[in-house]
């Protein structure tokens, strides 16, 4: 089998020919012929099935970036973007013209809006109200009606008329011609709006959009204190006049305004895309990860397998030099051949998460381009070289005496700091796949330490199963054969705890997005009480307050009505604080926005005492609030603080003496902040009410708003209902990639078998020279997987519902309930999975005959 390598590999060292042609031929050959005969085939699958789930989520990912850098512009609609929860100072605008720039202004809020005639339909939208010249840099596309072609128009929606989106003609069972009441004013419907530049990327919309002239807003009456809404700027021109405006308007920049160009296009959708991304390159590194074990462990197998000819090739001739030349060279190619295999079946594997993202984003994705092939075929050779030269720089410092004497094995010097060097590049590689550094340590850190306890837990568990099976009363007559199986386990400790390991981790994997995430999801959708609030009503005005409370008495509805002034945290003990203050990214977030502010003298419901005091009679008209314990320890509040807010323009002086701890399963109108009554009375505000609506009266919304126009009525139900189908989906995709570790776990399973089959073919066929029975030995083959497989079914359910819990703890909030048939389902399903694979790898050995089996160990 081995005397063309013999002799080539000598002619190669002795200088017949050159040696690095030579090699890199002959190292062809014999990866032709290994192939061929089954040497290296769990290597290249592992590199393979590494590389198309790195390479798979690397596609979708490259596709999104594209789409994002390729059509900046045309997101934010403008060169250049300024950002603004209150209306821009007239500087700032005037600014803009004084530079020659194009200007356009754009007015973005929810609210509800009716069809005017015929039956009563009414719908949340989102209004965007547009000022002459929008957009600025791509182009609008209107139909005539729905589902009817398309084409691009100029400008936007000409005073008196609105264009409807898909969505929102649907829900209203509204036509161009009809007329749609927005506010308190009648417009007609002109088009059917299906392309919005700076809308392209639609992640989480959860209102549809209803685009207005701006001319018509004030007509509507929609725009009052408390209400949400947010200005944006745009402007364009050549480079220079927008450096040069962006220089002279920064220092005018007021909290909670911002630019935004094509470097940082649309940041929350870049955010929330690359928090998905993170999702799935995680669960594609856990695939790399396992893959690294079997790549480890068949790369072994095949050096064990090699011994012999490179001990026949040194007494030849061949220098440690050629032999690390020779299988060097067919490690590189079987590296090139099995990451462009995975990423061909990455490609073809990520069209599954394209669709999934496609439902995501509105925008059409371009293709990837070549940079994830790039970065598969650099993990899998990462892969190949890291966990597989140690075991080859063990080939060619194979001594020659092993020739006459089997019994001397390979040095064993430099093989801990071989895989040592291994694991740091595996390190390396999950930083880099991260993206960052903080969450590429955790995520490093995180891994070790489930791998270590994974590892642990295994080698205890194969311990107490051995003893457990030594004090097993045995009985004549008996088959005892799987006695011998799990006894087994204990002989080979450390490939035993490899395989229960790496099987574990992809189980786990498998378990919390399927069974642990099913179970969270109803524990989440069951903490609200079946009569929880499921509307909210805003943008109440003080002088609708009686008629409002009048119009829900009428129809059996008693809901609570509290106050709502806005306000921005300025400063926190006479010290002024902004984003910059913090380097939590909620906190940032949180000190960026204003605060809904409200007063109760009482405590409101669903409301505990943390720390400190209620309000007494004393306090009311004082300046003191109670502040919920959540934000007070994101932005590290504390009793006696004193806090100074904007509102209105005015500065608001307050003490915190009160934390709270809030119900938000109870879906009720809470407040992050409360004061006593007499401390924001004097201040603009609107009023917020949430109840029940029962699914048989969905009428009554249309009554509420069309006898208060301005009123905003947000359905929490379809909200969650949408944003559950998008967690759906990013779910779904996440476990699509974890079939590929799943894969991977069942070829480290296999290697883990097959690289021991030879001291299996010598150990039973020793056992049947000396009587065992066939029946016998199955059951120990079965026995031995069995036990594998359950434990690694048993460890993988704990380290999920562990994992869970926390999720439950600290992400959902909820009370997750232990479910006693987990372990037991994982248990068994672990154990048929990994005897049926086990099975089919060392069957065969028990129709190989003992002479054969006996003489190859020799």
């Amino acid at each position: 089998m081995w005397g063309n390598a013999v002799v080539s590999a000598a002619a190669a060292s002795a200088g017949r020919s050159p040696a690095a042609a030579n090699s890199l031929r002959l190292a062809w050959r014999m990866v032709w012929r290994d192939a061929r005969g089954g040497e290296l085939r769990l290597l290249a699958l592992a590199l393979a099935i590494a590389v198309a789930a790195l390479s798979a989520v690397g596609f979708s990912a490259d596709r999104v970036r594209l789409a994002l850098e390729g059509e900046a512009r045309q997101l934010l609609a403008a060169d250049l973007l300024l950002v603004s929860d209150h209306p821009p100072a007239a500087d700032i605008v005037a600014a803009s013209e004084r530079d020659g720039l194009r200007s356009a202004q754009t007015l973005v809020f929810p609210s509800m809006v009716t069809r005017a005639a015929g039956e009563a339909h009414s719908s949340l939208a989102d209004i965007k109200a547009v000022s002459v010249g929008y957009p600025l840099r791509g182009s609008l596309r209107t139909a005539p009606a729905l589902n009817a072609p398309d084409a691009p128009v100029v400008g936007g929606p000409p005073p008196g008329s609105v264009w409807l989106d898909e969505r929102l003609a649907v829900a209203l069972a509204a036509a161009p011609g009809e007329r749609i009441a927005v506010g308190r004013s009648t417009l007609v419907v002109g088009a059917i709006l299906t392309q919005e530049p700076d809308r392209g990327v639609s992640f989480f919309s959860v209102a549809p959009r209803l685009l207005m002239n701006l001319a018509d807003l004030d007509a509507t009456g929609l725009v009052q204190p408390g209400a949400r809404i947010g200005w944006r700027l745009l402007l364009a021109g050549d480079e220079a006049a927008l450096a040069g405006f962006r220089a002279t308007v920064a220092p005018l920049l007021e909290r909670g305004q911002r630019f935004e160009d094509t470097q940082g296009a649309r940041p929350e959708i870049r955010a929330a895309l690359d928090r998905a991304g993170s999702f799935l390159g995680l669960a594609a590194l856990l695939t790399a990860i396992v893959a690294a074990v079997a790549v480890a462990l068949a790369a072994r197998r095949f050096v064990q397998r090699h011994l012999d000819a490179c001990a026949v090739m040194r007494c030849l001739g061949a220098t440690q030099g050629a032999l690390l030349r020779l299988y060097g060279g067919q490690f590189l190619l079987l590296g090139l051949a099995a990451s462009a295999a995975g990423c061909a079946l990455g490609y073809a594997a990520h069209f599954v998460l394209h669709g999934v993202i496609a439902q995501l984003v509105t925008t059409p994705l371009p293709q990837p381009g070549w940079r994830p092939a790039a970065q598969g075929f650099a993990v899998g050779l990462v892969l190949l070289f890291a966990f597989a030269a140690p075991p080859l720089l063990q080939l060619r410092q194979v001594p020659t005496l092993r020739v006459l004497r089997r019994e001397l094995g390979p040095p064993g010097a430099g093989q801990i700091g071989g895989f040592v060097v291994g694991a740091a590049a595996l390190a390396g590689l999950m930083l880099w796949i991260a993206g960052d550094l903080r969450l590429g340590l955790w995520v490093v850190g995180g891994f070790a330490v489930a791998l270590a306890a994974f590892a642990l837990v295994a080698r205890l568990a194969v311990r107490a199963a051995a003893a457990l099976v030594r004090r097993w009363p045995a009985r004549a007559g008996n088959n005892h054969g799987w006695r011998h199986g799990v006894a087994g386990l204990e002989r080979r400790a450390a490939g035993s705890v490899v395989q229960i390991s790496a099987l574990a981790i992809g189980l786990m994997a498998l378990l919390l997005l399927t069974a642990i995430r099913g179970d969270l999801i109803a524990a989440w959708r069951g903490s609200a009480p079946p009569d929880a609030p499921n509307r909210f009503v805003i943008n109440i005005q003080p002088e609708q307050l009686a008629p409002v409370r009048d119009f829900f008495a009428a129809a059996g509805y008693r809901p609570e009505l509290a106050p709502m002034v806005r306000g921005r945290l300025t400063q926190i003990n006479e010290r002024a604080v902004s984003a910059d203050s913090f380097v939590d990214e909620q906190a940032r977030r949180l000190i960026d926005r204003e605060f809904n502010l409200s007063w109760r003298d009482a405590p409101p419901a669903g409301n505990t005492l943390a720390a400190g005091r209620w309000f007494a009679d004393a306090d009311r008209g004082r300046g003191v609030v109670s502040v919920e314990a959540g934000l007070a320890k994101t932005l590290g509040l504390a009793l006696g603080d004193k806090l100074v807010f904007d509102v209105a323009g005015e500065a608001l002086s307050v003490e915190v003496i009160a934390l709270r701890k809030l119900d938000w399963d109870s879906m009720r109108v809470n407040f992050f902040v409360l004061a006593p009554s007499g401390v924001l009375e004097p201040y603009p505000a609107s009023w917020i009410t949430a109840f029940y609506l029962p699914p048989g009266d969905a009428a009554f919304v249309n009554r509420l708003v069309g006898e208060f126009p301005n009123l905003t009525v947000i359905d929490v139900g379809a909200i969650l209902r949408q944003l559950q189908s998008i967690l759906d989906l990013v779910a779904g995709a996440i476990e699509f990639v974890f079939l590929f570790t799943l894969a991977a776990g069942l070829v480290v399973l296999w290697a883990a078998l097959v690289s021991a089959i030879d001291e299996r073919r010598y150990e039973l066929a020793l056992l049947r020279a000396l009587g065992a029975r066939r029946a016998q030995l199955s059951a120990a083959l079965l026995g031995e997987y069995a036990a594998i497989g359950g434990l690694a079914g048993l460890i993988a359910s704990a380290g999920a519902m562990a994992i869970g819990q926390v999720l439950a703890d600290k992400v959902f909030r909820v009370a997750l309930p232990l479910d006693p048939w987990l372990p037991l389902l994982a248990t068994a399903g672990g154990a048929l999975l990994v005897s049926a694979a086990g099975w089919l790898a060392a069957s065969r050995l028990l129709r190989t005959p003992p002479m054969l089996a006996l003489r190859a160990g020799v």
